[in-house]
């Protein structure tokens, strides 16, 4: 029984670091030519697909108004603000920087200086509206990025101070796999507050829900959870049906807002989220879009389904709607993978040693139906409950545990015996006399 329960324990650690291997190799960028279904594959995870194919329709959420500030100018933008603050929104969030890029404040470098006007009206139309959520970006300096930390920040991108004078403002980071803005970008996630040197601040989308409902975004910062998983609702009207559950936000296109084409009930004491969604809601262009679990095409380099605008709305109902998704914790995923690989391996030494003629077969068989089972279980699990059960460990131990039994048993034992016996007989040659 002894011997049993060390070839159970031995095998199970042979498998762990057999998958470790494995998943430093697939690292390697040199295999991604020859890969390309894990590069097909690679985007998605298993719960996209309760978000964009099981979930039953949800509701407009009729609190959150989004509006398309499209490629208007600056004085544009004022504008869309004076006719919106007649309504009297709740809260306005700006998902827009109006700044000069690296601080060059001159007409060379920063041609939107030119209109002097412009730029008065927008200052003077966001200090006149009340509760306005200005988007900030955080960023590190030189000298924090040269240390190798990436995920502490230092400093922020601002708009303008004479733009935004006292508006609240809040981080639009979203975290993606992206290099940059016009990479693929999937987001699943996002942070809901950061420390920026000395300073704690709230994300763009959680600082809207503050001043929305204070009640309801304190009870989610208590959560304290350093990235929590997004429940998306859904999206804008999309005329292109990328997206699965379009038209759950209302939405106004710039020239809606300027003709004024809307009841005055969809604005008063709701929020308004502002921010640019292409040049019109017909255009195809990927400026700030992701790809969101709620794409049709969840597998594969799919056409990116949602702008960050109303990723945000989305992070705002969730808050709204204390409906939040609830995680594993990392612990929790070993113990149930190595909980399940040690079951595994116990079980297949048990048929090798009882039926060695059936082990093939029946090893395979084990290996598949769990493979298929632990599948069901994480997209039900977060189709039923909102919890994310997240068993890739265990997926990829019961992957290779078959593989990594017959090499325990075939190979790593006959080696152990075999320099077991040579140690054996050299200790024994040294203590003989001659």
């Amino acid at each position: 029984m002894r011997k049993f329960f060390t070839d159970v324990i031995f095998t199970t650690l042979f498998v762990f670091v057999t998958l470790g291997g494995i998943v430093q190799i697939t690292d390697l960028r040199i295999f991604s030519a020859f890969d390309p279904l894990g590069q097909a594959l690679g985007d998605m995870e298993l719960t996209d697909i309760a978000f964009s194919q099981l979930r039953s329709d949800p509701s407009i959420d009729t609190n959150i108004v989004i509006v398309n500030i499209g490629a208007l100018p600056r004085r544009g933008v004022a504008e869309q603000i004076r006719i919106l603050n007649k309504y009297n929104p709740k809260v306005i969030g700006i998902d827009s920087f109006f700044d000069c890029k690296k601080g060059l404040r001159d007409t060379i470098n920063c041609p939107q200086l030119i209109d002097v006007m412009g730029n008065a009206m927008l200052a003077n139309q966001i200090a006149e509206a009340r509760n306005v959520v200005m988007v900030t970006r955080v960023t590190q300096t030189d000298s924090l990025y040269n240390t190798g930390i990436y995920d502490q920040y230092d400093s922020l991108e601002r708009t303008d101070a004479d733009i935004r004078g006292n508006a609240y403002e809040g981080f639009a980071n979203l975290p993606t796999d992206a290099d940059n803005q016009e990479s693929f970008k999937a987001c699943r996630t996002f942070v809901p507050r950061l420390q920026v040197g000395k300073d704690t601040l709230n994300a763009f989308s959680v600082e809207v829900a503050r001043i929305y409902s204070p009640e309801k975004a304190n009870r989610f910062l208590q959560r304290d959870n350093y990235e929590e998983v997004i429940n998306y609702r859904g999206n804008i009207l999309d005329i292109y049906g990328a997206s699965s559950f379009a038209g759950r936000y209302y939405a106004l296109d710039w020239y809606q807002v300027l003709n004024e084409e809307f009841f005055p009930g969809l604005i008063t004491d709701k929020i308004v989220l502002m921010g640019y969604m292409g040049d019109d809601f017909t255009d195809t262009s990927w400026d700030d879009k992701f790809f969101t679990p709620l794409n049709k095409q969840y597998a594969g380099k799919a056409n990116p389904d949602m702008y960050g605008l109303v990723v945000h709305a989305n992070i705002v109902s969730m808050i709204l709607a204390e409906d939040y998704i609830e995680v594993m914790a990392t612990w929790q995923e070993w113990a149930i993978a190595i909980f399940i690989c040690m079951i595994n391996v116990a079980l297949f030494w048990l048929i090798y040693r009882t039926s060695p003629d059936w082990f093939d077969g029946v090893s395979v068989i084990l290996q598949l139906l769990q493979i298929v089972l632990l599948s069901f279980l994480m997209i039900y699990f977060f189709n039923w409950y909102s919890f994310k059960l997240d068993l890739t460990i265990s997926l990829g131990a019961l992957a290779v545990v078959g593989t990594c039994f017959e090499l325990y048993q075939s190979a790593i034992l006959k080696i152990y015996e075999w320099v077991k016996n040579r140690l054996t007989k050299r200790r024994q040659q040294v203590l003989t006399p001659e």
